[in-house]
């Protein structure tokens, strides 16, 4: 099959159908196999990370505008605070004998398959060349050395790659949607962490095969049996004002170590799973067929600039760092709490693409919300829909249909923010039912006081790497209700498991046998009061007091 073809029967056979269909996975689970959620580089040259000290200043959400935050220089110590704040552990987490841990960006099963990198020159406390985070132990294992470039100026790179087969383990074909919408949380996550230090990420379009041997992950020699990754993103780190200098595709400096011998590489993968019960070989034809270019056609960016006019709702400002390190996902929500409207509405106005903690995202929005206010002030219970970006709302008129039992309303909606694209689609109140089966029966879906589920365009894809970002950004989208949910004094959880076509069918997308609908449902959002459990005791991420294994050693 081409690409397109292989992409679009991967996802129309990995839907969830009522009443009983659900995506191939394993039909057992034995979780003391689970595979490791720590990625090592074994022999590799160890360099220790600084933990403690005061986290960098910044209110939230006024850390991202340009400007806002002193730029810090770029460092060893300043490299592994934007990894802690973005890659690394919020804490260890207990119930009874069982003890796990959960890092500042969320991940589905919390199974982690997202890998970050370092590359690095002319940094004065850390040697050149490519390094993996290893978050357990906050240190750097270095991948590859090049030589030292007399005289040049501090450059560095982050760089995001996903390892399958933790995903694929528990939830089996349905998996490698998962783990691109890990990707998309991660490029939320360190754009967060990156703003905190006053710095942004510029964007390299290096595609995959390029972006592989940068980071080594083509070499069969040093993977062994040990499960193989996917390269996702690369990054260059700037300060918020600087201009961005030739990426690595320009530049001999970088690119000259994927040149047979042209670099030192050290040390071999570690093996996560010893003993895979399952295989799922569409997961790698769609990881193939959806791979980027070497140029990926980033379109324009057509959302309007930001309106001054249209302020956030007032709020007491909270520091960044603070709601980065306690963001978690709710377990069960209080279904009888409400929440104000003033916190919806700073949600949705987050949302937009012209935000800068979009402007990472290649091209133009293509995921747009459903909303399904449950139980909200001044809102009527019912179904909205909030497009993103220029002209979102006239294309999605035109996809929407016959839905909720009647002719879909479009009405704008009373008390919105003026200028914010939201319409009322219908008012109903007992959608939080039937959102519940929808999303495989959770209550999750019914007790949280809100309801998102991100509808990606799809027909036509550009081609079928949009598909990879189409689920990419609404992991981004996701990262940012999860900020914004914890500054409004609520708490967010993403749901990746939900029927599909049946709620499609909710808001007249298309009948369920279309496989060729124009709008297809990616990622599902709930936000509420959490209820705590207190069986379950956090722990912190590191204990200063105890050494970390070869976490404080150089080569």
């Amino acid at each position: 099959m081409n690409p397109m073809t292989t992409i679009d029967d991967y996802h129309q056979r990995t839907k969830h159908a009522l009443p009983s269909r659900w995506a191939a996975g394993p039909e057992t689970l034995d979780w003391e196999a689970q595979p490791d959620p720590f990625r090592r580089w074994d022999g590799a040259p160890v360099h220790g990370l600084p933990l403690g000290g005061a986290d960098p200043a910044g209110d939230w959400p006024q850390v991202l505008r340009p400007g806002a935050v002193a730029a810090q220089p770029l460092s060893r110590a300043a490299l592994g605070r934007l990894l802690e704040l973005s890659l690394g552990l919020s804490a260890w987490k207990q119930a009874g004998a069982d003890r796990w841990a959960v890092r500042m960006n969320p991940s589905s099963g919390n199974l982690h398959p997202t890998e970050g990198w370092i590359l690095c020159r002319g940094l004065p406390d850390l040697p050149d060349g490519l390094h993996h985070y290893a978050p357990r132990e906050h240190r750097l294992e270095r991948r590859a050395s090049i030589a030292p470039a007399a005289g040049a100026a501090p450059r560095a790179f982050v760089a995001l790659s996903s390892v399958a087969w933790r995903e694929a383990w528990k939830y089996g074909e349905r998996a490698w949607r998962y783990v691109q919408l890990d990707t998309g949380h991660a490029i939320g996550a360190l754009r967060f962490a990156a703003a905190l230090l006053g710095w942004r990420l510029q964007r390299l379009d290096e595609g995959s095969a390029r972006l592989a041997a940068l980071l080594g992950l083509d070499r069969d020699e040093d993977f062994g049996r040990a499960e193989r990754e996917e390269a996702e993103a690369l990054f260059e780190l700037l300060p918020a004002a600087a201009d961005a200098p030739a990426g690595p595709a320009g530049d001999d400096a970088f690119w000259h170590w994927t040149a047979p011998g042209a670099c030192a590489w050290h040390g071999t993968a570690s093996r996560l799973d010893r003993h895979p019960m399952y295989r799922w070989p569409v997961i790698d034809a769609a990881a193939v067929a959806s791979r980027p270019p070497a140029a990926v056609p980033p379109g324009p960016q057509t959302a309007p600039a930001l309106d001054p006019a249209l302020p956030r709702p007032a709020a007491e400002p909270q520091p960044a760092a603070r709601l980065i390190r306690q963001r978690r996902s709710a377990q069960r929500f209080d279904a009888r709490s409400r929440i104000e409207a003033a916190a919806l509405w700073s949600m949705l106005q987050a949302l937009d693409p012209a935000d800068p903690g979009f402007d990472l995202h290649p091209g133009p929005a293509r995921v747009h919300l459903l909303v399904f206010a449950h139980r909200v002030e001044g809102v009527a219970p019912g179904a909205y829909l909030l497009g993103r970006g220029d002209g979102a709302l006239e294309r999605l008129h035109d996809r929407l249909g016959h839905g909720l039992g009647a002719p879909l309303d479009w009405a704008e909606v009373d008390g919105a923010p003026a200028g914010l694209a939201l319409r009322r689609l219908a008012a109903h109140p007992a959608l939080a039912g039937t959102l519940r089966t929808i999303d495989c029966h959770q209550a999750l879906g019914s007790d949280a006081a809100v309801a998102f589920a991100l509808l990606a365009e799809f027909q036509p894809l550009p081609g079928p790497w949009a598909y990879r970002t189409r689920l990419q950004e609404a992991g981004l989208i996701g990262q940012r209700l999860y900020l914004e949910a914890e500054a409004a004094g609520l708490r967010g959880t993403g749901i990746g498991c939900f029927f599909d076509d049946t709620l499609h069918a909710l808001v007249g997308i298309a009948p369920p046998e279309a496989a060729q609908a124009p709008l297809q449902s990616v990622y599902h959002f709930t936000v509420g009061v959490p209820l705590h459990d207190p069986r379950i005791v956090d722990t912190p991420p590191h204990d200063p007091g105890l050494p970390r294994p070869n976490g404080d050693l150089d080569d």
